[in-house]
């Protein structure tokens, strides 16, 4: 049977753009169906977003060969400080402290602005041969028997051996397959910004974990963080509507003043928090990957690094399958990338839904149990260790792409 691809994938986002790179090397051609224009894909100054990438996805991105243009507007995450408190008080005297010179791979990871990603990705994918961007374009409707078939909002039919979602936490793609989710709210929004600041960071991103939810300083280059700053949903609302002065007063008995005086640098975004776990990863000719399979809670940022395991499980899936002369969307085969990534998914959501209920609370039994237990944690060497390997992606059963192996 003739395919305009081998692969439709509906999503132009970080996740569909890296499957259908990672699946090229294969020498699977694919579609990415992507619903915003291409000039706001590639059109992105600096607008506060960055991403904590674990060296796992920094190899990925490697293999992809992607990293080494990547690698100069990075910044190393050379230290990992978590500890517990109130707006003002500063912090508890317990603590976590990872730093990644025990780590014989080096740095735990790294922060890398959203504009720059996506652009790296967006000019990959042009300039590659087996895959056709079709940007501005809206699934409308989609089938799935014998082959898989998607039609557009121009009115365009296209066709492929297997569809993949892509399309983030309200997949239209899994919802068209019937595939329900599970989860819950936080009453939590995440406030996502940068910020300029008078002294170095050094490199340490921090984690103050506080009553309405966490607030994360991630360093950027230059004098400069991300924040990622979790606060009741109302409280979120009306900070969002303040000015930037505001919004800085709000901030700064949070931040303290470790790193002297701050500034915005960025533009300000919200992100409501939840919980919510496709119930399926796989339909008959369909996967889901990214945000369409699971969203969990910001609270350790592994939620671009999971969806970057996702598509290099299914891309090793489909490559291996392609080398076996199998048909790359049978149900033997889907089933094999939804066992290899449905208890990874479920393990990390139970976690961090876990520490977001355990550390978002003022009750002094929970604080007092939580400050001896990351005490506990810091103090104990192959504890210690063990953590810094899994927050750098590196335990559990890796895909050749996130050891640093081409497909």
């Amino acid at each position: 049977m003739v395919h305009d691809a081998d692969i439709l994938i509906v999503g132009g986002g970080l996740n569909g753009s890296c499957l259908a790179l990672a699946c090229a090397q294969a020498g699977l051609s694919s579609i990415v169906i992507d619903a915003l224009p291409a000039q706001k894909r590639s059109d992105i100054g600096f607008d506060g977003r960055s991403y904590a990438l674990a060296l796992a996805s920094i190899r990925m991105l490697s293999a992809l060969g992607l990293w080494d243009d990547l690698a100069p507007q990075a910044q190393p995450i050379l230290q990992i400080k978590a500890s517990d408190g109130r707006a003002g008080e500063g912090a508890a005297p317990f603590f976590l402290h990872f730093d990644s010179a025990e780590l014989e791979e080096g740095p735990m990871g790294q922060m890398l602005e959203d504009r720059y990603l996506r652009r790296a990705l967006l000019q990959a994918m042009e300039d590659h041969p087996a895959i056709t961007h079709r940007p501005d374009s809206t699934v409308i409707a989609q089938t799935t028997d014998g082959q898989a078939s998607v039609s557009l909002a121009d009115g365009t039919t296209l066709t492929g051996r297997i569809l993949v979602g892509a399309d983030g936490r309200r997949s239209a793609t899994a919802m068209r397959a019937g595939i329900k989710r599970t989860g819950w709210e936080y009453g939590q929004t995440a406030l996502v910004t940068a910020i300029a600041h008078e002294l170095p960071h050094h490199g340490i991103a921090h984690q103050f974990f506080m009553p309405p939810g966490p607030l994360a300083i991630l360093p950027l280059t230059g004098n400069r963080s991300s924040i990622v700053w979790s606060e009741r949903a109302q409280d979120a609302k009306r900070l969002m509507a303040a000015d930037d002065a505001a919004f800085l007063d709000h901030l700064r008995p949070r931040f303290g003043d470790f790193l002297g005086e701050i500034a915005l640098t960025g533009q300000r975004h919200s992100y409501p928090l939840g919980l919510s776990i496709a119930n399926a990863f796989v339909a008959e000719r369909l996967a889901l990957v990214g945000d369409a399979a699971h969203g969990i809670h910001p609270i350790a940022g592994q939620g671009l690094n999971l969806g970057l395991r996702d598509t290099a499980a299914l891309a090793e899936v489909l490559a291996d399958a392609t080398r076996r002369g199998e048909d790359i969307a049978s149900p033997l085969v889907l089933a094999r990338y939804q066992s290899w990534r449905r208890f990874d998914t479920a393990a990390l959501a139970v976690t961090t839904d876990g520490v977001n209920c355990l550390f978002s609370n003022d009750n002094p039994a929970l604080r007092a149990i939580r400050d001896i237990g990351m005490g506990a944690v810091s103090a104990i060497p192959a504890l210690r260790r063990g953590f810094m390997r899994q927050a750098a992606g590196l335990s559990g059963d890796l895909p050749r792409l996130l050891q640093g192996r081409a497909l």
